[in-house]
Formats: structure tokens, sequence, C-alpha cells
């Protein structure tokens, strides 16, 4: 009894004292248990927020990556498209070059052709006239004589006539000096043919309107048509050329 009337008689300070520690206790375990739901809210939405990011996240680099391979489809695309008009236009470029080397070969060759014509014509000019020349010199220098050797002619014609009239003398003085005018006569008759010149035939050959000229005929029966009969004057040949014709009679039947 006296215990129990002890603890009936505990001051009520005590009591109180004991109900409040019992209420902090209450309280900090409330507020514990409070804080880990608070918590594991937290944790949760955190986790929650942190799964969404990360969606969120892996969304936006699937997006990323899906116009990264749009975009580089496109870009492959115009790649392509620029890399085909850039072949097509080098293809283009080099038919153009080729066109234009073809050219320039076709106009070196036609050059070439003009120049080795325009030579061959010129060295063909140059040979012509170096024969040209050459000949023109030769024959300067087997006719530059030619007007001497025509008054040469005319003083062996006054010879030949000498002796054609002295001929008919039977004087011995006369024939002596018939035989010193034929020596004369032929001594500077081979000196005129050393330099070319030379008698034409004409007795008895036919006439030749290249070497003869006819001054008179005659009717004959024991001779040929056109048979030169008589001889005026001789005719005189200058290393080929005719510089004086004959004069002659030829016969007509």
């Amino acid at each position: 009894m006296t215990k129990n009337n002890n603890r009936s008689k505990q001051s009520p300070n005590k009591i109180n004292k004991t109900n409040r520690n019992n209420i902090i206790k209450d309280s900090t375990m409330y507020n514990d248990i409070k804080d880990n739901a608070e918590c594991s809210n937290d944790c949760d939405s955190a986790s929650k927020n942190v799964e969404i990011e990360t969606k969120i996240k892996n969304d936006a680099k699937i997006e990323e990556k899906e116009n990264n391979i749009e975009s580089t489809g496109k870009t492959e695309e115009t790649g392509t498209k620029e890399e085909a008009q850039e072949k097509s236009e080098e293809k283009i470029e080099e038919k153009a070059d080729e066109k234009i080397e073809n050219i320039a070969n076709k106009a070196k060759e036609r050059e070439s052709e003009d120049f080795k014509n325009k030579y061959y014509y010129l060295a063909a000019e140059m040979d012509n006239l170096h024969k040209r020349f050459q000949r023109e010199k030769e024959s300067i220098i087997k006719f530059s004589n030619e007007r001497m050797l025509l008054d040469l002619i005319d003083v062996m014609d006054n010879f030949e006539r000498t002796l054609q009239t002295i001929n008919k003398d039977n004087d011995e003085k006369v024939k002596n000096i018939t035989t010193g005018i034929t020596m004369i006569t032929n001594q500077f008759a081979t000196i005129l043919n050393k330099y070319g010149l030379s008698p034409i035939k004409s007795l008895g050959e036919t006439f030749d309107p290249n070497f003869h000229e006819a001054v008179a005929e005659r009717e004959t029966e024991n001779n040929k048509e056109q048979e030169i009969l008589e001889e005026y004057q001789k005719g005189y040949i200058l290393n080929g050329r005719v510089i004086r014709a004959a004069k002659v009679v030829v016969s007509k039947t």
C-alpha cells in the first residue's frame, strides 16, 4: 500500500516531464517518419524526373540522329548531284579541250602544209630562176659577138665575091693572087667557126623556110620540087641559131 501510495503520490511535475518526453519522442519519430516519407517521395520524384530527363534526352538524341540521317541523306543527295554536275562539267571541258586541241593540230597541219607548199614553190621558183639565169648567161656568152660576127660575115662575102671574079682569069699572077685570097678566106672561115659561126648548106638541099629565103623560082624538069638551084648569099648559124638566112633560088616543076 505504501508503494502504491507512493506511486500515486508522485509529483505532477514528474508526470508532466515524462509525458513531455514521450510526446517529444513521439514527435521525433513522427518527424523522422515524415522525413523518411518525404525523402522517399523526393527520391521517387527525383528518380522520376531523372527518368523523364533521360527519356527526353534519349528522344532528343534519337531525333537528332534522325535529323542527322536526313541531313546526311540530303547532303549525300546534293553531294551526288554536285559530283555528277562536276563530272559532267569536267567531261564537257575535256571534250572542249579535245576539240580545241584537234582544231589546233589541224591548224598546225595546215600551216605546215602551207609552209611546205610555199617552200616547194619558192624552191622551184629559185631553181627555175637559176636555170633561166644560166641559160641567159650562156646565151649572152654564145651570142655576145653576134653583131661583130655579122659585120665580119660581110667581109667574108666580099672575099668570096672576089674569088668568084678572079677565078675566071687565066693570068698566072692573078692565079697566085687567087691562091693567096683563098688561103686568107679559109683561115678567116676557121676563125669564125671557132666562135660558133657555121655556114648553112643550101645547094642541092630542099628548101627549108627556117634556114632559107627564096628570092626566085626557076622551072626545071630534071630537079625535084623546091630544090635549091642557086645561092645568092650564104646563110650562117651561130651556136645553133640562125643569124642570117641563105638567099636562094628554088626549082619549080
